[in-house]
């Protein structure tokens, strides 16, 4: 097993359960799931408040692509934090908010000038999206997919379709949103075989939906994740995006790339979408582009800017704290060259994955792109019946054994450790995902 130096694990100890408990005591009980008390972190390694050492597979649900702490950030962080930390981003100007702006303008997709909406968060970036959408199309309608994750705000509740307890108790959604099954060759909802099925999953909006259902002159975007998040890593076959650009482009509808966890160099490329040289309208960002500070972009073409101020704002969008870490950062993957680390981290931890996968039956399927990696756990490979159990038994027993992993879909486990793990932490990590799954057995 590889050695991850001064790696010490226990069970959960004294100072842990007291601030587990007094969370539960005070804190509205939302999602936390892990009975883990951070101390402090560096890169992929994390000390919690009882001194226990822990590999990160999390990244802060794929928020810390370039590592926690990095010392750019920090720098960063700290410069602006002594000059203001705060001016309210949209009435006043600085700086820094224009040069993070001219950045992503350089970066994101398409030749075309960018203007920027800035906000706090992932589900902002997507409300943001949706309404420059319905702005210049004037229309009212939206199509989603099945198994998508946008956040769990009121608007973009409507379009998320990733778990039922999401939207359980929260009805009436905002209307106008229609969902369609989500590409998953490993799951099929038409049973069907690529290439074979020569796309219909995309097809089918055009043939059918559009014939029936979703009159296209009232629909102003699809939104959709390149690569599905929370729905299960799930990475469209070949042709399947393109396809989806092509009928949108014929009937006038925009197009909103959801890249809140796709995004920031996560796959190997900046913008997932970019794997199939697809340019969407508009780009949706969030997670990895503040490297743990609170920020979010909504990336459009500069003639979809609003006619005048008021139409859309916040408060602390583009805080200048914030900016500055996403500017470093951005500025910290280009110089460090980190889209190709991940491609080559990527595939050397895709190649250990597969390794399990064809030892252990209950390794369904082994499936990402880059650094965004997804193994699906099976009762059996030929029913491929999802394992949910033994999925969570895995993330418990690692997470007891000093590696933190995150769950996605209905029975798969996702691995998205920061672009910059050594080595030897990322093959540490993998040593210790072998040793639980050998442990655990899949339900009859």
């Amino acid at each position: 097993m590889a050695k991850v130096p001064n790696i010490k694990v226990t069970p959960p100890g004294p100072l842990t359960k007291k601030i587990v408990a007094e969370d539960g005591q005070y804190i509205c009980k939302t999602s936390k799931t892990s009975p883990v008390a951070i101390k402090s972190a560096r890169n992929a390694i994390v000390e919690d408040v009882d001194g226990n050492i822990l590999i990160d597979f999390y990244a802060g649900i794929g928020v810390l692509n370039i590592g926690h702490c990095h010392p750019n950030v920090v720098k960063a962080v700290h410069e602006q934090v002594d000059k203001f930390a705060h001016f309210a981003g949209t009435d006043f100007y600085y700086e820094m908010q224009n040069r993070l702006a001219k950045k992503l303008d350089e970066i994101a997709p398409g030749k075309y000038p960018h203007k920027v909406f800035f906000c706090n968060s992932g589900a902002e970036s997507v409300e943001a999206s949706m309404k420059v959408a319905r702005w210049n199309t004037k229309r009212k309608t939206y199509v989603g997919f099945l198994g998508a994750f946008h956040g769990r705000t009121m608007g973009v509740l409507a379009v998320t379709a990733s778990k039922a307890i999401q939207r359980e108790g929260f009805f009436p959604m905002m209307p106008g949103v229609y969902h369609i099954p989500y590409a998953n060759c490993y799951h099929c909802p038409y049973k069907l075989t690529y290439p074979s099925c020569d796309l219909w999953c995309i097809k089918i909006l055009e043939e059918l939906y559009f014939e029936t259902l979703i009159p296209p002159s009232e629909l102003a975007a699809v939104i959709v994740e390149p690569i599905q998040g929370e729905g299960g890593y799930l990475v469209p076959p070949d042709g399947w995006l393109q396809e989806l650009r092509k009928i949108t482009k014929r009937h006038e509808v925009l197009l909103i790339a959801d890249e809140v966890q796709s995004g920031i160099g996560r796959t190997g490329k900046m913008w997932a979408c970019e794997h199939w040289g697809v340019v969407p309208d508009i780009v949706a960002s969030a997670k990895g582009l503040g490297s743990g500070m609170p920020i979010g972009a909504s990336i459009f073409p500069a003639e979809f800017d609003f006619d005048r101020q008021g139409r859309h704002s916040n408060t602390y969008g583009g805080n200048p704290v914030a900016a500055a870490s996403a500017l470093a950062t951005l500025e910290t993957i280009q110089q460090e060259r980190l889209l190709d680390r991940a491609v080559r981290e990527g595939t050397h931890l895709r190649r250990r994955l597969d390794e399990l996968q064809e030892r252990y039956p209950i390794i369904g399927d082994t499936r990402g792109v880059g650094m965004m990696l997804a193994q699906e756990f099976v009762v059996d490979r030929k029913t491929k019946k999802p394992a949910k159990k033994s999925r969570d038994e895995i993330v418990e027993k690692a997470y007891k054994r000093g590696l933190l992993l995150l769950p996605c879909g209905t029975s798969a486990i996702r691995y998205i450790p920061p672009l910059t793990i050594e080595r030897e932490h990322l093959d540490a990590a993998v040593d210790v995902l072998d040793s639980c799954i050998k442990e655990v057995k899949a339900p009859a």
